[in-house]
């Protein structure tokens, strides 16, 4: 649900236009066993259509999502960053000491007051529809207050290379970061320890059932209200499936997580159920193992060869979503199928 921004006063406009004009001074890295970013130096990237630039290395940049706040902090930026909003679940143990210094803007969807308070000079968002007018502001908006507002290629499908991956799109979104707060080195080690993974999920796949047909998958995302939400075509897991050789099989309906009929489920008949846990979330049906009972109970669904022998694969929900965090799902879901037996 969309939540309504309230008008900006001219005061947190007018502040946030000083904290854009003194974003041209460097100020200092991340701590500890981060990595902190380079020299103050321009830097230039596109994003899903806009160029934006940057004087020197941003100093306080918000996350709009979970994604985009740990992806920032895996490049070590925890020092540079005003605020984060709109956490699904808790951030994992890695995170938590870098996450406990950053200020909450918004414990949901940030408003645009709730944004220009924070005085941003960076803004990161995984999903473009973060940017709207009755949310944070549009990027244009933002872009008139001096304010880069920069959105993940993942979520830009209008204006990514054709055939290039899901992956490759979330591996040049570290590297564009990494450009802008002058963490190049940590963001290329970051990208190559990823495609390294994504490499192995691969190999490994090939190796499972060379010749045989494709094993067919249901992600289970959530149940809410007794219905069933799957991975449809434009979602990660069809990549995913794609990548250790396998087939989502609801890969020819639109949609991320369409809902869908629990009938419908059974007349996929998939060879393989991965069931996302979103327990940290906390509402009805998210557990893993409330979407089991729930599949153990339907006359239909319990009936299915992957219910009844088992062949189910849990997985972080969150991780489903493209994130720094989805080449883990990845690894769980080639080493699930490999320990199963991937051909029918």
């Amino acid at each position: 649900m969309r939540h309504p921004a309230r008008p900006c006063t001219a005061l947190t406009l007018a502040t946030l236009a000083l904290a854009a004009a003194g974003c041209s001074t460097a100020g200092g890295g991340g701590s500890g066993a981060t990595a902190a970013p380079g020299p103050a130096a321009a830097a230039s990237v596109t994003s899903c259509g806009m160029p934006l630039t940057v004087a020197a290395p941003p100093k306080r940049a918000v996350a709009l999502d979970q994604a985009s706040t740990e992806t920032l902090l895996e490049l070590g930026l925890q020092d540079r960053m005003a605020g984060t909003a709109n956490l699904k679940t808790k951030v994992p143990p890695q995170y938590e000491a870098a996450y406990a210094g950053i200020p909450v803007i918004a414990p949901k969807i940030a408003t645009g007051e709730q944004l220009r308070a924070a005085t941003p000079d960076f803004v990161v968002a995984g999903s473009a529809d973060l940017f709207t007018a009755d949310r944070a502001g549009t990027r244009e908006e933002l872009a008139a207050l001096k304010v880069p507002a920069y959105v993940s290629a993942v979520d830009c499908p209008e204006r990514n290379p054709a055939g290039k991956s899901p992956f490759e799109l979330l591996f040049s979104d570290y590297e564009n970061l990494g450009r802008v707060f002058g963490a190049e080195e940590r963001a290329g080690r970051l990208a190559a320890g990823q495609r390294e993974a994504v490499a192995k999920a691969a190999e490994s796949g090939a190796k499972s059932s060379p010749g045989a047909d494709r094993p067919t998958v249901v992600y289970l995302y959530s149940v809410f209200n007794g219905m069933p939400y799957v991975a449809g075509k434009s979602g990660l897991p069809s990549e995913m499936s794609r990548i250790v050789g396998a087939r989502n099989a609801f890969d020819d309906v639109d949609g991320d997580w369409p809902e869908v009929s629990w009938e419908e489920v059974a007349e996929r008949d998939p060879d393989f159920i991965v069931i996302g846990d979103l327990s940290e979330r906390g509402r009805p049906g998210d557990s893993a193992a409330e979407k089991r009972a729930v599949m153990d109970r339907h006359p239909v669904v319990s009936r299915l060869g992957a219910v009844r022998d088992g062949r189910i694969i849990e997985v972080p929900g969150i991780e489903l979503d493209p994130s720094v965090r989805s080449v883990h799902a990845l690894g769980l879901l080639a080493a699930g199928l490999k320990d199963h037996g991937r051909a029918r």
